[in-house]
Order: C-alpha cells, then sequence, then structure tokens
C-alpha cells in the first residue's frame, strides 16, 4: 500500500484520495481498522470507500475471507484511470489560473513530472 498518499489539506475528501490508490488485480485489501491505523485516519472513511469500490465492481468479497481488487476489463480500467486523471488535472488547472501560471509554464511543469515519476517506475 505504499503507493497510497492522503493530503488531508488539499479540499478532496480523503475516500476520493483512497479511491485513486493502485493495487493488483487479485491483491487482497488490508482490513478496514489496520488500513485506518496505517493512514491515520477514521475507520469509517475505510469503509466507505471500501463499500463505494465494491459497488462500482471494483473489489470482490470473499466471505469469511475479505476484499480483493477485482479483474477490470481493459476499457473500463482505461475509462476510470482517465476520469480520476481528469479530476486531478482540473484542480490543477484551475490552480494555476488562479495563481497567474501561463498554460506554457504548466504544460513544462506537468512534462517534468510526468518524465520524473516515469523513471521513478521503471527503477523499480
Amino acid at each position: 500500500m505504499d503507493l497510497i498518499h492522503l493530503d488531508n489539506h488539499s479540499g478532496v475528501p480523503i475516500f476520493r484520495q483512497i479511491l485513486a490508490g493502485r493495487l493488483a488485480t487479485g491483491a487482497q485489501l488490508s482490513p478496514v481498522r489496520d488500513l485506518a491505523i496505517q493512514i491515520r485516519v477514521n475507520p469509517m472513511t475505510v469503509s466507505k470507500a471500501y463499500a463505494l469500490l465494491e459497488a462500482e465492481g471494483l473489489l470482490e468479497r470473499r466471505r469469511g475471507v475479505g476484499l480483493f481488487v477485482a479483474p477490470l476489463a481493459p476499457r473500463q480500467r482505461d475509462r476510470d484511470c482517465r476520469a480520476l486523471l481528469g479530476e486531478a488535472l482540473r484542480a490543477a488547472a484551475a490552480g494555476a489560473v488562479q495563481m497567474g501560471i501561463s498554460e506554457d509554464e504548466a504544460t513544462a511543469l506537468y512534462r517534468d513530472l510526468m518524465r520524473e515519476y516515469s523513471k521513478r517506475r521503471d527503477q523499480r
């Protein structure tokens, strides 16, 4: 779960931030209480995130065993990822405009960040 990063000051509800975390298909999720302690949030927040993910078909409950990441069709995964990225970029674009950062500057910063994170991913 090292890919879960929460920002308590972003204005984005914590359960939405949890939804953006990436886990491999078939991975078992931590129990609600364990994850709540790990990321220092109310257990109800984690429970709500799990319930939303399950309702959207992203998690599957195995009786007596726990919750697991459900397999996704590539098109569904792409659609979900693009929607989450769109939300983040919408907020970033609004922030850039409010701060007077030009489109060219924002685009250059985005490219730099993409390169940085791609390198990190490739080094794993």
